[in-house]
């Protein structure tokens, strides 16, 4: 068993360019391992992500080998016909005519709003019934009780993509189990989001990784993350936004389902897991693009973790700093607009972090911070 689908979303760049070489090296390990499954969406990238669909993927393997997943941004629409423009771009950009899967883009009570009042399920479905899109659904990030208001309002859509991870099942912020049993009472197959939560459960604290190696020691964390994902029944495709052939490799492995045995494992390091994690960002830039100062906030909240996890070695990380914040924002630019934060899937009180960021990564910062009322304890959420 292998759900495997290739997220287009974090890869390296050569300067401000993509390392077009290394897509095309990662593509071809995917596809040739058997993999089918690429998602991207009108807004990755800033729309390189469907650039390299296109270029990749569909001009190097051709269109019925592949699956190809897009999702629209009804968040940017003002008017009915502005889907249109939208989907029509959406199709230029991939280099395609279909889509196998149709979306709606990061659904919540704000922009479950604009596609109600634009009509915008229908637009999808009208794409459905004129075949340029095989499938329908969106990608969710909200509660699960407006998903199941969601599927019982519209039940003609076919699957749902959700954040789901062992470390956020029970999360009462992410309701990853909650909105998982929603989408199979209304029989809809899953797609899966963050199955490591953006890198962040594939580096585990050393004694949540002595536990998973005493049961399997061939086992890495982040082949613990997606077989949890890849486990649960109603899950059909599980999306990594992998950035090296090694990744794809270590992730196209042929799996079994966990145990009951194996899945509790995986829940009792929740404590252990959280406990070294400063802030919960999974590193998916929606935030960045909103940000009037260009600041690089999720490159800054991943070293605050990194400081975190290790805070002796906080001199090697700060140089990585200086070396971003010389071209991009300090974190201690940042004029707490709360702009970003509005467009947090994980609902970060990304100013607030900010600070934390300054005093932890600014030579002198920790001067700074406590001229702010910060405590020492900055590092903890």
């Amino acid at each position: 068993m292998n759900k495997l689908g290739f997220g287009f979303l974090r890869f390296p760049r050569v300067g401000n360019d993509l390392d077009w070489a290394d897509i095309e090296r990662m593509t071809d390990r995917f596809t040739g391992l058997g993999g089918k499954y690429f998602d991207t969406c009108y807004t990755y990238l800033d729309g390189d992500s469907e650039k390299a669909i296109k270029r990749c993927v569909i001009e190097r393997k051709g269109r019925s080998s592949v699956e190809i997943c897009d999702k629209l941004p009804g968040y940017y629409c003002k008017t009915e016909q502005d889907a249109g423009k939208y989907f029509d771009e959406m199709r230029r950009r991939c280099g395609t005519e279909y889509f196998d899967v149709l979306m709606l883009h990061s659904l919540n009570a704000e922009y479950y709003d604009i596609a109600e009042r634009l009509d915008q399920f229908g637009f999808i479905e009208a794409q459905k019934r004129a075949g340029n899109a095989v499938r329908t659904g969106f990608s969710y990030h909200d509660r699960a009780d407006l998903l199941d208001r969601i599927l019982t309002e519209h039940p003609e859509v076919d699957v749902v993509q959700i954040q789901l991870n062992y470390h956020d099942w029970e999360s009462a912020g992410i309701q990853a189990r909650l909105c998982y049993e929603t989408c199979v009472k209304h029989g809809k197959k899953v797609i899966v989001m963050e199955p490591l939560r953006g890198g962040s459960l594939a580096q585990l604290p050393e004694s949540a990784e002595k536990l998973l190696r005493a049961a399997h020691p061939d086992w890495t964390p982040s082949m613990w993350g997606l077989r949890f994902a890849m486990s649960q029944p109603g899950v059909e495709t599980v999306l990594s936004g992998m950035n090296a052939v090694s990744q794809i490799e270590e992730n196209m492995a042929d799996i079994e389902p966990l145990t009951q045995e194996e899945e509790q494992l995986l829940f009792s390091i929740h404590d252990a897991v959280a406990g070294s994690t400063a802030v919960p960002c999974t590193g998916c830039r929606y935030c960045e693009p909103h940000c009037p100062m260009n600041i690089a906030i999720p490159d800054y909240f991943d070293m605050l973790n990194q400081i975190s996890r290790s805070p002796g070695e906080d001199w090697k990380i700060k140089p990585a700093y200086e070396s971003v914040s010389s071209v991009r924002g300090k974190a201690s630019d940042c004029m707490a607009c709360g702009s970003c934060a509005e467009f947090c899937p994980q609902r970060i009180d990304i100013p607030e972090f900010m600070k934390k960021a300054a005093a932890a990564l600014e030579w002198g910062g920790a001067v700074k911070a406590r001229g702010r009322g910060l405590k020492a304890s900055f590092l903890l959420p």
